[in-house]
């Protein structure tokens, strides 16, 4: 049976199979479900097992290959050739070296020629050729970042979070939550190289921590989830001089909350009028509708079910939203309200061992 025969779509979700600071890993590698497209269930659908913190994923564009960080000292990325008809994954090479401690997020360019990695703990972030087959070679650009900011633990040097090209596919994004900056480079994607942009970087408040980024469909916003401060910043793009212009900053947590609570993961909705952004120790996800100007504005929290919720993501119909709850040990399928982008629990949760990320096939 082929994927276009049925009404499913497959769902990849990578996990912590390793004890690291902040977790203990009890998964044992990447796991594999079907998702009914009208239902919101998830069923497995297969593994890939005794991999080493296959914490991220990511697709290459066209979907034939799939790409993960080993997140470990001495890091690592795996690739993975995927059978459109099964979802079954099949592992191109053993690895290749990521340049760097803990890699912690992965993206591939828009022409599938790259995969872009930002190492967490040294700071450092790569770029790695993809082969015509779809394995890796080495890496060809790796780029320190040197710094710090105020947080004494979190923030005593760079620490890059998350990395992505740009919509235009002339810049390449990166979050780096311990300068509190989200750094800009030209790309080029005959060589893969980096570099700084003028101005460099765009600079948030002390003590942010900016850890994801979202564009909008459009091209002209950008949304960042700061992890240590709890906030979300709305941010113009100039997509033609790469530069970010802070517009807005809100909290993700109600007024009322007095506990420890820390952002992960931000989403948005195919459509453009919803983002979203998950809260660990509130855990909840915080809802914004997007406004004619590109900011937010709050509509509300929704319980994961569960705590720790990591990731997230959003269907490709933008009809489901699915929660990992890392530190429970779940999957919870939300549907979404396309007019008011209000979350309702379909009631299907499903066990996954210390789940980090969910990416969908197709998208």
């Amino acid at each position: 049976m082929t994927q276009s025969s049925d009404t499913s779509l497959f769902v990849y979700v990578g996990s912590y199979t390793r004890t690291l600071p902040h977790v203990k890993g009890k998964g044992e590698g990447i796991y594999i479900f079907r998702m009914d497209r009208a239902s919101g269930a998830l069923a497995p659908a297969g593994d890939v097992l005794g991999l080493s913190n296959p914490s991220y994923l990511a697709f290459d564009p066209t979907q034939r290959y799939l790409y993960t960080v080993d997140e470990i000292d001495q890091g690592n990325v795996s690739a993975f050739a995927v059978d459109p008809a099964t979802g079954a994954l099949t592992r191109l090479e053993q690895h290749v070296s990521s340049e760097g401690d803990v890699p912690c997020h992965l993206s591939v360019d828009p022409s599938g020629r790259w995969v872009l990695t930002a190492n967490y703990t040294s700071g450092h972030v790569v770029s790695l050729p993809i082969r015509p087959d779809g394995s890796l070679g080495d890496a060809v650009e790796i780029v320190h970042h040197h710094g710090h900011s105020v947080h004494p633990d979190r923030q005593e040097s760079a620490h890059a979070h998350w990395i992505s090209v740009d919509p235009t596919g002339r810049y390449v994004l990166v979050a780096d939550l311990g300068l509190d900056k989200v750094l800009v480079y030209h790309f080029d994607p005959e060589y893969g190289t980096l570099t700084p942009n003028d101005p460099p970087a765009c600079d948030l408040p002390p003590g942010s921590g900016p850890r994801h980024l979202v564009f909008h469909p459009s091209g002209r916003f950008a949304y960042v989830i700061n992890e240590l401060a709890s906030t979300l910043t709305t941010c113009a793009y100039d997509g033609e001089r790469g530069i970010l212009h802070p517009l807005q900053t809100l909290s993700t947590l109600p007024a009322d909350f007095t506990g420890h609570s820390t952002t992960s993961a931000i989403r948005i909705h195919p459509s453009g009028k919803f983002v979203y952004g998950s809260n660990r120790g509130h855990d909840s996800l915080a809802m914004f509708a997007v406004n004619d100007d590109g900011t937010l504005t709050p509509v509300g929290h929704t319980p994961t079910q569960g705590r720790n919720p990591r990731d997230f993501n959003i269907d490709p119909t933008g009809a489901f939203l699915i929660a990992g709850n890392q530190d429970t040990d779940t999957l919870v399928t939300f549907r979404i309200d396309t007019a008011t982008g209000q979350l309702t629990p379909t009631g299907a949760v499903t066990p996954v061992m210390t789940p980090v990320c969910i990416v969908f096939y197709p998208r």
